[in-house]
């Protein structure tokens, strides 16, 4: 078996209060980060990745509310310093290059979208272009509200562990 890398062993070393509050940035859920921070030690990521995606997977409505909130509109560019701040603007970086046209259709796209389901789109953005987002955006506007949580919970999943696995790296 491997060593454990060293950031994987400071992350299993350091004070819970500490580590839960990493984790935040992966998921905005205080169950997600207590649960991830109580798993240690890790002999390894994925070890780690199949705690936090089995705490993912049985988020209720109001934890994917929780975690909904901390994030930003695709295409508003959150302000900050903070680990989960770096992250989003990372992940958006597909639509740093937008022309005018494309960003103003973002911006009523995320419109309609919060008045039909009632908060923002969320998409696993990290490596996707604008016109990628823009027509996940349009397409997912036809969805009915349950399938549209389904969909949501699945990216939210996708983000966290992209971040969780980024953490850990």
């Amino acid at each position: 078996m491997a060593s454990v890398s060293a950031v994987l062993g400071e992350f299993n070393r350091r004070p819970a209060a500490e580590v839960e509050a990493e984790l935040l940035a992966c998921c905005a859920v205080p169950d997600f980060a207590r649960t991830v921070a109580t798993g240690r030690p890790y002999p390894d990521v994925e070890a780690a990745v199949a705690v936090a995606d089995a705490v993912l997977r049985r988020l209720d409505r109001t934890d994917v509310a929780r975690a909904l909130a901390a994030h930003p509109r695709i295409g508003e560019r959150p302000a900050g310093t903070g680990r989960e701040a770096a992250w989003s603007r990372r992940e958006q970086s597909g639509v740093d290059g937008a022309d005018p046209e494309v960003r103003a259709a973002l911006v009523r796209a995320n419109r309609e979208y919060e008045e039909r389901f009632g908060h923002i789109f969320l998409i696993a953005a990290d490596g996707r272009t604008d016109a990628e987002l823009l027509a996940a955006a349009w397409r997912r506007l036809g969805n009915d509200p349950g399938t549209e949580r389904e969909v949501v919970r699945e990216e939210l999943r996708q983000i966290a562990l992209l971040r969780l696995r980024r953490l850990l790296s």
